[in-house]
């Protein structure tokens, strides 16, 4: 009776481990929702280290762009074209990783009851999007910062090449050859070279993660353009000044490669739409503050 009653429980154990092992083996990946994964903390003053990828969550649960903590640091802006050569120190942000993507931006446009931009037929959904002025460029950051309570906007020319540069200082993040397939370019190598866009993240990223800061298009900054440099590289314009010149960055799918260096630049004026122009956002990263106890007793 004893051995009988060890068995049936014995057995009864068995069937419940298969159980359990066939549930989280084939039912509970299906049913496991993608927006309750682990996500990157983004509180701020954000924890984050160097090189760490994380998402901001927006008002209806889903989640902003793909961004990348750049580490604080100091380099050599400009090159022989590019004058002064000049030092910037720049402090921690994150940057997005991929030019922002239709999809990115068609739902804010649907958000904000704006025009969606057109796509030159060439398609939607990861392709980053085009036909974007600069007024659209930071009205999407504008919307984001009030989506997820964090501060966006377009980088400046130095956040730019600082992040684009990525600690080196060759022509390109790669090296000082346009090489083979690295961009989408006028020769480039690519399948897409001097047809269209490609999909965001067709190429190798460079050290610090970003995808396609050199072709593919060229991306707004929020800095006034200057023949030579003189500080407003390093600052933002406001967007109620609706007639200076932005400086755009990256060089794009129609360029040739000497336009697609980390250094060079290019102006635009600020309602400018066209189908080699789109861009990528900064997101502000808060330094944690300590505060110092002072003990006032004697």
């Amino acid at each position: 009776m004893t051995k009988a009653i060890i068995l049936t429980i014995l057995s009864g154990v068995m069937v419940g481990l298969i159980l359990l092992w066939i549930e989280y083996t084939y039912f509970i990946p299906v049913f496991t929702p993608a927006a309750v994964l682990p996500v990157e903390p983004t509180s701020n003053p954000c924890q984050c280290t160097p090189g760490k990828i994380f998402r901001d969550s927006l008002q209806d649960n889903t989640l902003g762009p793909e961004m990348v903590v750049i580490a604080a640091g100091r380099f050599r802006m400009g090159a022989d074209w590019e004058q002064p050569i000049h030092s910037v120190y720049l402090s921690r942000f994150a940057m997005s990783r991929y030019e922002v993507t239709f999809a990115e931006y068609d739902r804010f446009a649907q958000a904000t009851n704006r025009q969606k931009p057109g796509d030159a037929a060439w398609g939607r959904g990861n392709r980053p999007v085009i036909n974007v002025s600069w007024f659209d460029a930071t009205a999407y950051a504008h919307w984001l910062s009030q989506q997820t309570k964090q501060q966006y906007r377009l980088p400046t020319e130095a956040e730019w090449e600082y992040a684009a540069r990525a600690e080196t200082e060759s022509q390109y993040w790669w090296g000082n050859e346009i090489g083979y397939n690295f961009a989408n370019c006028d020769n480039c190598g690519s399948r897409w070279d001097n047809k269209k866009t490609a999909p965001v993240g067709s190429f190798s990223a460079n050290p610090f993660k970003l995808y396609d800061t050199a072709g593919n298009l060229y991306e707004w900054t929020c800095s006034e353009y200057e023949a030579k440099y003189s500080g407003k590289e390093q600052a933002c314009l406001s967007k109620q000044n609706t007639t200076a010149m932005r400086a755009i960055r990256g060089g794009s799918w129609y360029s040739s490669p000497r336009f697609l260096r980390t250094a060079s630049r290019y102006r635009l004026p600020p309602d400018h739409r066209d189908y080699k122009v789109g861009f990528r956002l900064l997101r502000k990263i808060q330094e944690k503050k300590y505060s110092l106890k002072i003990n006032d007793k004697n």
